[in-house]
């Protein structure tokens, strides 16, 4: 499962092992991350937590940069990161939830893509970031430490 080359010898050979050791939980690592990182931006648009404008705020926001009806949009887009960030937590639904947020931060990336690549600017650096993200989780599935492989059923 390594991807080093039997000829590639590591410059501090101690590590090699531990880089070896560490890659199996690798993507339980990625997914989990991703899907708790998410949950707060979904609280943030349905309960305005953590400095939020909830569903009327992110509506109105949405409506006002071409997305109508805005208040489907905002529960869309707050359900799929709150919600879909739990099932990448655990690992249920996996692929299709990864799938989603791609989709929606590909829409992202091409909203703020007008302001530029840094995300402190407006631009679309942390949509792209959480649309790779998604991405890797979508390329490796739930994996051995997740629901869909405890239940036997991954898409």
């Amino acid at each position: 499962m390594t991807s080093y080359n039997a000829n590639t010898r590591s410059i501090i050979p101690a590590l090699g092992n531990v880089w070896s050791s560490l890659q199996p939980p690798s993507p339980v690592i990625v997914r989990v991350t991703t899907g708790l990182l998410l949950v707060p931006h979904g609280a943030q648009k349905l309960f305005d937590a953590f400095g939020g404008y909830g569903l009327e705020g992110t509506a109105g926001w949405l409506e006002s940069i071409g997305f109508v009806p805005g208040f489907l949009f905002a529960l869309a887009i707050g359900l799929l990161e709150f919600v879909g960030g739990l099932l990448l937590t655990i690992g249920l639904l996996t692929r299709p939830v990864a799938a989603a947020v791609l989709v929606f931060m590909a829409i992202a990336v091409s909203t703020h893509l007008p302001a530029g690549y840094f995300w402190n600017e407006g631009g679309f650096e942390m949509p792209l970031m959480w649309g790779l993200l998604a991405l890797s989780v979508l390329i490796q599935g739930g994996g051995k430490f997740s629901v869909d492989h405890k239940i036997g059923r991954e898409f």
